[in-house]
């Protein structure tokens, strides 16, 4: 055989790819755990788009490309009068609902928010639930949303559970990007052919590099990508939908696919040999398991490495607001997930950046006695120079036990400790926290508090009566998974 040619046999498709289609078709979600939680997640995930509002650098984006277009059964954005094509629609939920980084967490080798797919099945929800009902046929139901979340946090979340996509530079949205195209394609009435053609585009896709996460290029863009994500996932299952052509060996093409070209490059982190060959690892099946763990923010809109330290500065709070001026040093003892993603010295420029440092939010909780979105913003931390001054006595400490315990399926554990040393040579008790409000662990102690952040994020933007009737609609799952989507929608809209 010449060596000069190569060999035209076109493969199968990836198992990989394989096994995330036939699970989005076959497998009958019967957790109740699942069902329960993913309601819950539906709720908050809503609730800080709806906060995000707020905030005209999250609403400049919203809206259609072309001002004045009109779209037949238009997928509606809440909180908002938009009526958007489904895939500018998924860039709006999708945007929204990440800008505040208040939404859920996935915490493992890869890290990533799965609630973020809830921009692409809204939309396309939405959007389909109308069109059917104008068809004479009847509509999608709130059931078919909750069931689409728990299988595209079940793909993001395994996924995640072994493969560091951070590792070699690349962002977790391209997760979002691939479950979020299996699960859509799927409610558009995709055949498995197309389906497998649609996720296998998605790996083939340029991936977003995780440049605008970290010092010293950390913005805003962090707080869009999710959206983007989405819905370039709706655009490629329309795509497939068209009977386009798959790219079966997307993943595993020697040299061309995603394993050679994108996940076996090294970086600096020396586990990782130059050009050592690398292909995913699953831990398990397709099945609940990541909706029955995932992790919520309750109190803090913060990165999820920085919860548990969020609240033991809280805790800590009454105990050194009088004597700021008289710390000498903070140690933080933290884990290596943390000190590589949030740990930062020096300036910082913007809402994004800071809401991505550990030292700023454990110094403004300690300060104030919270952390809340608005404390983020340029003017609150130009006001308060402490902030800086506390950052700068802060040291940082990995212990070797909370990063083992971080990995460890079984525990699952994000812990931070905090201690103050004072200048006249007394200190604090430590004060260390496994695992945060929101935690499975921690799951019923949250869900009051869970119900009253929905509440208050819908109060932020429809009066109090609407914002009653939506929280009335919403309580109860039984009752929301038998409701139509257009008319969830409808109720959420302006």
């Amino acid at each position: 055989m010449p060596s000069n040619t190569d060999q035209n046999l076109r493969p199968d498709y990836d198992q990989e790819i394989q096994a995330i289609v036939d699970y989005v078709r076959d497998y009958q979600v019967v957790s109740a755990e699942a069902w329960q939680t993913a309601h819950i997640c539906l709720l908050d995930t809503l609730g800080c788009g709806l906060l995000a509002l707020r905030f005209p650098e999250c609403t400049k984006h919203l809206g259609p490309i072309v001002q004045g277009t009109i779209v037949p059964h238009g997928a509606r954005v809440p909180g908002t009068p938009y009526r958007l094509d489904p895939v500018k629609a998924a860039w709006d939920i999708g945007c929204m609902v990440r800008w505040l980084d208040y939404n859920d967490t996935w915490l493992a080798a890869e890290w990533g928010h799965p609630s973020d797919n809830i921009g692409a099945i809204l939309a396309v929800a939405d959007y389909l639930s109308q069109k059917r009902v104008a068809e004479g046929r009847p509509p999608l139901t709130m059931g078919v949303v909750l069931e689409s979340m728990i299988k595209a946090h079940e793909i993001q979340g395994v996924l995640a559970l072994e493969n560091s996509f951070n590792r070699v530079g690349l962002d977790h949205v391209l997760l979002v990007k691939v479950a979020s195209t299996a699960v859509v394609s799927y409610l558009m009435g995709a055949n498995r052919e197309q389906m497998l053609s649609a996720v296998s585009h998605a790996w083939v896709d340029g991936q977003a590099l995780r440049t605008y996460r970290h010092a010293p290029n950390a913005g805003s863009r962090k707080s869009w990508a999710a959206g983007d994500a989405t819905s370039r996932a709706v655009r490629l299952a329309d795509i497939a939908l068209r009977d386009e052509m798959g790219i079966p060996g997307a993943l595993t093409a020697p040299q061309w696919g995603f394993y050679d070209v994108l996940f076996s490059k090294s970086n600096k982190d020396q586990a990782i040999k130059p050009r050592e060959t690398r292909q995913f690892r699953l831990q398990r099946d397709y099945g609940c398991y990541v909706m029955e763990n995932v992790l919520f923010k309750v109190r803090f809109p913060a990165e999820f490495h920085a919860q548990t330290a969020c609240e033991a500065a809280v805790l800590l709070h009454p105990k050194v607001k009088e004597r700021l001026n008289d710390i000498e040093r903070i140690e933080v003892t933290t884990h290596e997930s943390a000190i590589r993603i949030i740990s930062k010295q020096g300036p910082l420029a913007n809402p994004a950046d800071r809401d991505h440092c550990l030292q700023y939010m454990i110094a403004v909780a300690l300060i104030m006695g919270d952390l809340s979105a608005e404390y983020y913003e340029d003017v609150f931390h130009a006001n308060n120079p402490m902030i800086d001054t506390l950052r700068d006595k802060m040291q940082i400490i990995e212990s070797a036990d909370y990063t083992r315990d971080y990995l460890n399926p079984a525990k699952r554990s994000i812990a931070n400790a905090i201690q103050i040393f004072f200048k006249d040579g007394t200190q604090t008790e430590v004060v260390s926290i496994e695992y945060p409000i929101g935690h499975r662990r921690r799951r019923e102690e949250s869900i009051p508090d869970l119900m009253s952040k929905f509440h208050q994020n819908v109060l932020t933007c429809f009066p109090p009566t609407r914002a009653n009737r939506i929280l009335d609609t919403c309580k109860s799952r039984e009752r929301l998974t038998t409701k139509s989507v257009h008319e969830f929608m409808n109720i959420l809209a302006l």
